[in-house]
């Protein structure tokens, strides 16, 4: 037998199986711990909601907390700034929070919201007189004067849409706005949705681009809503 050709497993030596069988021991290990990498799940709306504020009460009845006065709210990226807050959570553990400040409020103190997009050095952040955050579905509802932009890092708008009502779907990076009377105004009497959206291009972006313009965004704007804001 020409001992130059391959042979199968039960024809190798001792050592040469166990040489074998630890080298496909390394390979699985390898894959094993690169595998949850590619599929990390969002971690957000396990973290835990921490809450700042002047004023906190607790109503054992609606079984709500309620915080008032320059409340700020963080769960793991996200970030929502109001003068109230109002969080409850449901029997499975989800949380659900309710930011809003006075109507007709000065548009600079609006409500806020901030979250960061998986795997991006982008954030989603808007302002809205009342903004809901779904835990649960990872749902953000903006009401009300409600303005969302896509950012490159924390400071470059890439898009940005205006409308009465704007929800952020942080699992699926989609988002959807809607029409209103309290967005009507100069050159916009019917209060229509407005949106502006930078081009994605594929490729590396050439000399001078504006940064992120080469990394394409999911991110798309409808004229339908995908579920009510909580009353």
């Amino acid at each position: 037998m020409n001992d130059s050709l391959p042979r199968p497993l039960n024809g190798r030596s001792p050592e040469a199986r166990r040489a074998l069988f630890a080298a496909l021991s390394a390979l699985a290990l390898l894959l094993g711990g690169l595998a949850p990498a590619a599929h990390a799940e969002r971690a957000d709306k396990d973290k835990p909601l921490n809450i700042e504020a002047d004023n906190m009460t607790y109503d054992d009845l609606k079984q709500q907390t309620i915080f008032t006065g320059h409340v700020v709210a963080t769960k793991g990226t996200i970030l929502i700034k109001a003068d109230k807050v109002v969080v409850t959570q449901d029997p499975q553990g989800y949380q659900f929070a309710t930011g809003t400040v006075a109507p007709g409020t000065p548009a600079e103190k609006l409500a806020y919201f901030r979250q960061k997009r998986e795997g991006l050095d982008e954030y989603v952040d808007g302002t809205a007189e009342r903004i809901d955050y779904d835990g649960r579905q990872d749902l953000t509802t903006l009401t009300t004067r409600a303005t969302v932009r896509r950012l490159q890092g924390l400071s470059t708008v890439m898009d940005q849409v205006h409308g009465s009502v704007v929800t952020y779907d942080g699992q699926n990076d989609f988002y959807t706005a809607r029409s209103g009377k309290d967005v009507a105004g100069p050159g916009n009497p019917g209060g229509r949705v407005r949106a502006m959206l930078s081009p994605r291009t594929t490729g590396a972006p050439a000399a001078g681009a504006q940064p992120g313009a080469g990394a394409p965004a999911t991110l798309t704007p409808s004229t339908t809503l995908q579920g009510a804001p909580q009353q």
